[in-house]
């Protein structure tokens, strides 16, 4: 639910960011307030519309946007002749870059959870001067062991989802390891048939469903029925992309340059249940970067919960203020 109201948006529209991608942006809240860029998880889940009720549009300007191939942008990854080649994170950033300029921004706060992390990360990384602060849910930080652990080691605890979700894929096409296993479902959801696409991304979120199937808002369903088939698709398709593939960052490229960030203020709010992003990777993103911090909420896994919230707002209130008294 959203936290604060949906408004409609002041701006909104397609912008060509090179090699046939059109990305869809809007602009949401007070023209003149505190910008904000809210950066969506999945990866390729897209932008809702409650997200424009994330802030208090009295007071911020929110610029919310789809990446790649996902959402509202263009051309769409449901269908299976959409090259993702040029869908990677170095160009997402670079995407966000041209919006910024787009909007015309000098700086901005970044605001986003999940996959969402992962790309401020690397945005921040890239352009630290174009940062105001960072509030980051559920940090994920889509390294080698965070991606084996997420559709591997996590099945320790989910054995029967796990034989499911592996063996769909069949025995010859899994490969040696989780990766060519991930790579595989990539290549199924470019099956000509759409009935085997639609059927591979209902395997895919059904395990998904099944990660956080234990926590506080983990109702069941919760990725398999909030999508329809288009988006779920392209969700399942841009997700198998990018974690075969290690976001196509460097292992420990992330943290090893959070040193960059330095004076950049962030809170990270992570819930000390979620089993898909266990709170270590928090902790270390923590220690890497000055001057930031942690809120581990006890009672919360990777959806959140009502003290998740609260300590969302609240982070955004105490960096809102840091900000402003820089």
């Amino acid at each position: 639910m959203p936290r604060f109201p949906v408004t409609e948006p002041f701006d909104a529209g397609l912008l060509d960011v090179g090699d046939g991608n059109l990305m869809y942006y809007e602009q949401v809240g007070d023209p003149e307030g505190v910008p904000v860029a809210i950066v969506h998880g999945g990866p390729g889940s897209g932008c809702s519309v409650t997200a424009r009720g994330a802030l208090d549009p009295a007071r911020y300007r929110a610029i919310l946007f789809d990446q790649r191939n996902c959402g509202r942008s263009l051309p769409h990854a449901a269908d299976p002749a959409v090259d993702l080649s040029r869908n990677t994170t170095q160009n997402l950033v670079a995407d966000m870059e041209l919006l910024r300029e787009h909007v015309g921004l000098e700086r901005w706060m970044l605001h986003g959870g999940s996959w969402g992390s992962t790309l401020i990360l690397a945005y921040a990384e890239t352009h630290p001067e174009r940062v105001t602060g960072a509030l980051i849910p559920a940090v994920t930080i889509t390294d080698s062991d965070g991606v084996a652990w997420l559709y591997e080691g996590v099945g320790r605890i989910f054995p029967e989802a796990q034989e499911r979700f592996r063996e769909y894929i069949p025995a010859e096409e899994r490969g040696e390891s989780v990766f060519d296993l991930l790579a595989a479902y990539g290549r199924l959801m470019q099956h000509p048939d759409p009935e085997v696409r639609a059927r591979t991304a209902a395997e895919w979120v059904a395990w998904e469903d099944a990660v956080i199937s234990q926590e506080v808002n983990g109702t069941p369903g919760n990725y398999s029925l909030r999508m329809l088939d288009e988006a779920r698709e392209a969700f399942v398709r841009i997700c198998a992309h990018y974690f075969s593939n290690t976001a196509f960052l460097e292992d420990g490229q992330l943290l090893g340059n959070a040193h960059r960030l330095a004076g950049i203020p962030a809170v990270f709010v992570h819930g000390r249940n979620d089993l898909g992003g266990p709170v270590k990777a928090a902790w270390e993103l923590a220690k890497a970067w000055p001057g930031s911090e942690l809120v581990v909420v006890e009672d919360s896994g990777h959806t959140g919960s009502t003290a998740f919230s609260d300590a969302i707002r609240s982070g955004i209130r105490r960096l809102t203020e840091r900000i402003a008294g820089s």
